[in-house]
């Protein structure tokens, strides 16, 4: 077990190390990166916006549950809902959302490449092709998603207040006020922090995935699950490693 996570992780580091390497054509490799800002970004746009709003408005409602019959001020639950949304909903949620839509994706394309020879046609042709398929991937992602993950955050905070409101659970002052009290910067600073790491994370193993990839249609598939899985175990794991090392 341990010599088979040491292989993987061994050549998963080589294969960062391969795609930091200059490229040949600097235009290749913006217009592939635009691309791929194109589909992390607004393709997945909509799915973050719905999914936001709803994590947004249940949380609202479950905390105005539990604060029913309390003596906890009313305004807490936007004071809750923005805290929640920023330093864990949204770039959590976004992240374990993108692993399954963005990186099962990335592993396909990639693991096609691979299955087609395109990858070691450009090898023939003296491509470095990790640094061509893999590089563009991750600087695309580490601009999009903290920019995804800011949209979430904004959405959910308007979700909470959407499904509070106009339901009477609470005031727009109350709620607004909420938002205001005991703000603290550094929360901000975190989400950014979670959401390039697991920018990184969802768009490398993915590209390891499928770079390496070896058989047919069914170990695609198997690639691409990988892809998913590992991004997840490893995107939670980060995020605990995250909470401790800037909230300890």
């Amino acid at each position: 077990m341990f010599r088979n996570f040491f292989f993987h992780f061994g050549r998963y580091v080589q294969m960062l190390k391969l795609s930091l390497g200059k490229p040949e054509k600097f235009y290749m490799y913006w217009n592939e990166m635009l691309r791929m800002m194109n589909d992390i970004g607004i393709g997945s746009l909509v799915i973050v916006i719905l999914i936001s709003v709803f994590i947004g408005a249940v949380t609202a409602i479950q905390f105005a549950y539990q604060l029913g019959g309390q003596l906890i001020p009313k305004y807490y639950i936007g004071y809750v809902v923005r805290d929640m949304t920023i330093i864990e909903l949204a770039p959590t949620i976004t992240g374990l959302v993108l692993a399954g839509k963005v990186g099962s994706n990335i592993a396909a394309e990639v693991g096609a490449m691979r299955q087609k020879e395109h990858i070691d046609a450009m090898e023939i042709m003296g491509v470095n092709t990790a640094g061509y398929i893999v590089l563009p991937k991750i600087l695309a992602a580490l601009v999009v998603i903290p920019m995804l993950v800011a949209i979430a955050a904004f959405v959910g905070i308007v979700g909470g207040y959407l499904s509070s409101v106009p339901t009477g659970w609470l005031t727009s002052t109350d709620y607004v006020k909420g938002l205001h009290e005991f703000f603290l910067p550094r929360n901000v600073s975190m989400m950014y922090v979670k959401a390039t790491v697991f920018a990184f994370i969802l768009t490398s193993v993915s590209c390891y995935q499928g770079y390496y990839v070896k058989g047919g249609n069914i170990e695609l598939g198997e690639a691409s699950t990988r892809a998913v899985v590992y991004s997840n175990i490893l995107i939670l794991l980060s995020d605990y490693v995250i909470a401790v090392l800037l909230t300890g």
